[in-house]
């Protein structure tokens, strides 16, 4: 969470930038989230698929992907007049998630991106956030040809926590996305509130 004042005429002005991370399972769409919703060029540090990472990297139901992520996606959109987000994606593969714990610092909470075909891909980063307690909302990118589940029916099979929200998207669509990334910020808003005040209680 980064604060700016700044102002053309030299006013005071507070800008708030909140980090956001964009999680889930290999090929489940996290570098197109990040690319649909940034309004800057998105960083990206995709990699060919190599035969050698063939033995380690589980392909299943991506056939058509080429390319995966390495370190990080990272993007920034307004939501509105003095909050941005600084969106971080992670990488999806076992072998990268000591990256995970780096890319989670200062963070105000995270997407999780699920995909009904292969829901069980997204359960580490669900553990990885509730075990950080670290606020996420699950956000089911709706491909093409998948079968539809409401958002009822996939909360009960991530046994999801009590309140954690559940919502369809299409991480190509840019308004889509936008709508995740608000539901997060309230969301989280609404659960440091409540540790704030269980703390001084």
């Amino acid at each position: 969470m980064v604060s700016e004042n700044s102002d053309a005429q030299g006013g005071d002005t507070t800008a708030l930038a909140l980090k956001i991370l964009v999680a889930g399972g290999f090929g489940v769409g996290k570098t197109t989230l990040v690319g649909a919703v940034s309004e800057i060029r998105p960083l990206r540090t995709e990699e060919l698929l190599s035969e050698a990472g063939q033995l380690v990297d589980d392909t299943d139901g991506v056939d058509q992907k080429v390319t995966t992520t390495v370190a990080m996606d990272f993007g920034r959109i307004t939501i509105r007049s003095g909050l941005s987000l600084y969106l971080f994606g992670t990488p999806g593969q076992d072998r990268f998630w000591f990256l995970w714990d780096e890319l989670s610092q200062g963070a105000l909470g995270a997407v999780v991106l699920a995909d009904t075909r292969r829901l069980e891909d997204c359960f580490p980063a669900v553990d990885y956030f509730e075990h950080r307690h670290i606020p996420f909302v699950v956000a089911v990118n709706c491909f093409v040809g998948a079968r539809s589940y409401g958002a009822h029916d996939v909360s009960r099979a991530l046994d999801l926590d009590q309140g954690t929200p559940v919502v369809l998207c299409d991480a190509r669509d840019r308004d889509s996305g936008k709508e995740v990334l608000i539901r997060l910020v309230e969301y989280a808003g609404r659960m440091h509130t409540a540790r704030l005040l269980d703390s001084v209680g």
